[in-house]
Formats: C-alpha cells, structure tokens, sequence
C-alpha cells in the first residue's frame, strides 16, 4: 500500500510499505479520507522528539474515515462486520487502569506501554495511508447521512466538544474562544450546542472573517488588546468561559485576563514554549484553568450533533489533496495566507 513516511524531522516520502494485519479486537480499515491536523504539523517538524513519535520511520494521520475490509480475531464479537463505514479516533487505551475504569481513558496510567495503549498517529502507525489497522474501542459507525470527508472531521468535532465541557459551558454563558482555526471554529458550535449565549471568537485575517460567516462575534486582537475588547463587549465583566484553541503563550494570557470573576478557563492548544501566569488574579478571582487532551467519550455524543448540522464540520473544509501530493497539503496548510482551516487527503 501507499503511505506517507516521516523519515526524520521535515523529511517526508510516499513509499510503497506491507499493508498491516489487525490482531485481536481490531479491524484493518481502507481510509478513505483523512485530514490534516496541527499536531501533524508539529509531529512532522520534530517538536515532540521522542514522544510523538517515539522514532522515525513513521506514518502521522488521526482523523480519517473509511470501511472494514478484513476482521481481526474476536472483532466480530463485537458486532462488526466487512464493509461497516467507520470513524477512527486517536486512543486505544488499556481499559483497565483507574483513568480508563472512570471514563477518562485520554488519560490512560498506561499510555505508551507496549501492548496496553496505542495513540494511532501519534504513538502507533497512523492513517495516513491506503490502509490502517485500528481496535475496536476507537471506531464508531458512520451513518449513511455523512460522507466520509465528513467523517474524517468526527475526532476533531469530539475535541471540540470535550473542550467545552471541559470549560464547563452553561445556557446563558458568554464564551469567548481564541484561535479560529479548525478547532476554535468547531468549539464555537459545541458550546452554543452545550447552550451558551453568546460565543466571541477572537483571531485576525481569513480565519476570523470565517468565525464571522459562521454567525460568531469576532474581535480582531490586530486591533487593540482582544482581552479589553471582551470586557468593553459584555459591560465589564467579562466571559463566563474562555476556551483557548491557538495554543500560544499570549493566547492563553488574554483568556484569563477577558474572564469574568469565577470563570474557567479549558486549553487545548498545546505551547511549545513557556509562559508567565498572572498567579495573583488567579487566586483572588478563583479563576479556573484546565487542560483538555483529545476527547473521553465525546466521540457517540457527537455524531448525532454533526449529522444534524449542530456542529458543522463541511464549512470548515478549504482543501482536498491525493495522498501524493501531501508535502503540497502541508505547505498549504501551514501558509496562514492560504486561507487554510481543515484540508482533507485522500489515500
């Protein structure tokens, strides 16, 4: 089969690789469409070194969706069959630690052991290819109402959703949200669909005029400080929630700083570098500040919510790309002039 190799840090190749063979309670997958995400982005530069991935050669590719084609033993137990239209998510945790008996198997006590947690396209072989094997506990049926371009956006969508019950959205909250790319964008839509009752996304450029189109209020932080701008928006109080999808330092100092007395504050973005927190309004303000890593169970509960278009995942595509012309796919989607928020690649 075809597949994208990350032979080392920035040097990647399509190569011809031995189509992999699923092993208990797992199924081998034809992908059908896979996109791309910023960690990929950040896995392929090497910013993780060690970690995601633990080595190179490696194939990225998380978000994607296809059908089965061959069972591995037991998976028919399970209630899959050859040709089911399929999701994938990243984690097969170990389903046994205490993170994992609670639900929390993002967390998983064992994540990176051999042969108890796989994180696909991060840890363990990912979809970036013709063909990708998968467990049985990070794939979920695709209705017959959704692409499978759509469904290669489920696993973001679920992110979007665990950050904002992470943020604790209520009906009634003003939200504001930094970071409109794909994720922000999609965030948007999970804390309307939680009942918030005003959503502000602040960026600048396309990507804000996107969070326009999509019926969000948007603050420019180009303009001025974004964090003032907030507060001057909901009469000096500030947002009930702020949910900070850029992943940079300064990001994350403007959401505590637009927060309301009280307020939380759920970080997905993830900084490759350090920062100073305002430690005194934390305390005297009993601001929140939580970390959200991928998704516990977001997954189900949210496919209803895009098959009813509650939480749009086509209006964030900008991009499709064959699978050999990706190192093109990933130029683009690191030129923040193009325009780009979600390219699909198709194996």
């Amino acid at each position: 089969m075809q597949a994208l190799v990350v032979l080392e840090p920035n040097r990647l190749e399509i190569q011809e690789v031995p189509v992999p063979v699923p092993g208990p309670n797992q199924v081998l997958c034809r992908v059908r469409a896979v996109s791309i995400c910023g960690t990929d982005a950040h896995l392929i530069r090497g910013d993780y070194p060690g970690f995601w991935p633990r080595s190179f050669p490696f194939i990225p590719g998380h978000e994607w969706a296809g059908e089965i084609v061959e069972l591995g033993p037991d998976a028919a137990r399970h209630g899959w069959s050859e040709g089911d239209r399929v999701a994938g998510t990243s984690h097969d945790a170990c389903g046994v630690c205490q993170k994992c008996v609670e639900g929390r198997y993002n967390l998983c006590e064992n994540y990176g052991r051999e042969g108890l947690h796989r994180q696909y396209g991060h840890n363990a072989q990912g979809a970036d290819a013709t063909y990708v094997v998968h467990g049985v506990k990070c794939i979920f049926r695709l209705p017959d109402g959704l692409s499978f371009e759509d469904g290669a956006l489920i696993d973001p969508a679920s992110i979007a959703l665990h950050c904002a019950n992470r943020g604790g959205v209520a009906p009634g909250d003003t939200v504001a949200i930094t970071g409109p790319g794909a994720i922000g964008l999609l965030s948007g839509d999970a804390a309307r669909a939680r009942g918030a009752g005003r959503v502000i996304v602040i960026g600048r450029g396309e990507r804000l005029a996107k969070a326009a189109a999509l019926g969000f209020e948007t603050v420019d932080y180009a303009a001025g400080d974004p964090a003032s701008t907030v507060r001057e928006m909901t009469g000096g109080l500030g947002a009930d929630v702020a949910l900070e999808c850029a992943g940079v330092p300064e990001a994350v100092r403007w959401c505590l700083a637009l927060l309301r007395r009280g307020g939380r504050c759920a970080a997905v973005g993830i900084p490759v570098s350090g920062m100073e927190l305002a430690m005194q309004r934390l305390v005297l303000d009993e601001l929140e500040l939580v970390g959200v890593r991928a998704s516990a169970g977001e997954m189900r509960r949210v496919i209803p919510l895009v098959e009813q278009g509650r939480i749009r995942v086509r209006e964030m595509v900008t991009h499709r790309f064959p699978l050999a012309a990706y190192e093109q796919a990933l130029v683009t989607f690191n030129d923040r002039s193009s325009g780009a928020i979600k390219i699909l690649v198709a194996p």
